[in-house]
């Protein structure tokens, strides 16, 4: 069955479905009983569930973010919420040195079933304590999972298949795509965590995108067609675990390849595809490896600045076109 969905709708869903279909689920972080979450994203569950599911929380990433690896590893499978990705790093330490190294550091005695959803990414207006895609950290944090569903359907179905996972998973939605509406497989089976996807077919060059850039590299593949090339486009969807081989396969096919992502351009999990296609697919490629992302700067508040900061479209198309014709 599937269901017409907004991107929140879907998260609302799955977050639903988590809580009705797992007696050892709860969920807590800023704002997310009795208001619903800041975005709406847990609206009407506290009613549903009560105080004992889905409860509210200090304004303390530290102290919450510990409290679930306490729960995780006493028998439940916490969903914990941080408001906005920039306060994760408040919380870092949590992160880095124990949600992550757990299983390891007990020699296996301890696993760390949780989830840490947030929303990431610029918005208009919003300053530049509010606008980071810190996704890049975490997946450089061996021991997390790392999530960053595009679509509707993926943020039903990836959040779902987080809430199942043995071990730590960071689920990152760009709240730009909250609005965003499209189909939803509702009665789908659980997916196993992992797996890019080819969501557009080409043979002239790859574009590998994620989160946001997804569909901002889907409307420069429709323009680009227009002019002769063909892009076939990879959302990537997990960067850990990480689907090279989609990547690779791809690449020995088209010969060129363009990652874009809307965090800045240093340190960017781009950077990490480009050095991978540089050892892994260095006979296939026929041009150097380009990257689409945002500039080395803060995020601006002022809308104006903002549109000459962030990764469009139209920044994907004078990448491929300079791949392509150089």
């Amino acid at each position: 069955m599937s269901e017409s969905l907004r991107y929140i709708q879907a998260v609302n869903a799955a977050l639903t479905w988590a809580l009705d279909s797992r007696d050892d689920t709860v969920y807590f972080g800023e704002d997310v009983a009795l208001p619903g979450g800041p975005f709406g994203a847990t609206k009407g569950l506290h009613k549903r569930f009560g105080s004992a599911r889905i409860f509210d929380t200090p304004i303390s990433e530290t102290g919450f973010l510990g409290m679930a690896l306490g729960a995780a590893m006493t028998g439940l499978r916490p969903i914990a919420e941080i408001m906005y990705a920039d306060f994760s790093f408040v919380a870092m330490d949590q992160f880095v040195n124990q949600i992550s190294t757990i299983h390891y550091s007990s020699n296996g005695r301890w696993r760390a079933p949780l989830v840490i959803r947030m929303q990431q990414g610029y918005s208009p207006g919003a300053c530049a304590q509010h606008s980071h895609s810190p996704e890049a950290y975490f997946a450089h944090t061996p021991g997390l999972r790392v999530a960053l569903p595009a679509t509707p359907d993926d943020a039903y179905q990836m959040l779902r298949t987080a809430v199942v996972s043995d071990d730590p998973v960071v689920v990152a939605e760009a709240r730009m795509l909250y609005p965003t509406r499209g189909p939803v497989r509702t009665d789908a089976p659980v997916e196993p965590v992992g797996g890019a996807r080819v969501v557009r077919p080409g043979g002239d060059v790859t574009v590998v995108a994620w989160s946001r850039m997804v569909g901002a590299a889907l409307d420069a593949a429709g323009q680009l067609a227009e002019e002769g090339i063909e892009a076939e486009v990879i959302d990537l969807r997990w960067l850990n675990p990480l689907d090279f081989d989609t990547v690779a396969a791809s690449v020995a096919r088209t010969g060129r390849l363009v990652v874009a992502h809307e965090a800045n351009l240093t340190g960017g999990f781009g950077a990490e595809i480009a050095a991978r296609a540089a050892a892994e697919c260095f006979a296939d490629l026929r041009a150097p490896v380009a990257r689409v992302a945002a500039p080395d700067v803060p995020m601006p508040a002022a809308p104006a600045l903002q549109a000459a900061v962030v990764p469009e479209a139209a920044d994907v198309v004078a990448a491929v076109r300079r791949t392509v014709r150089p």
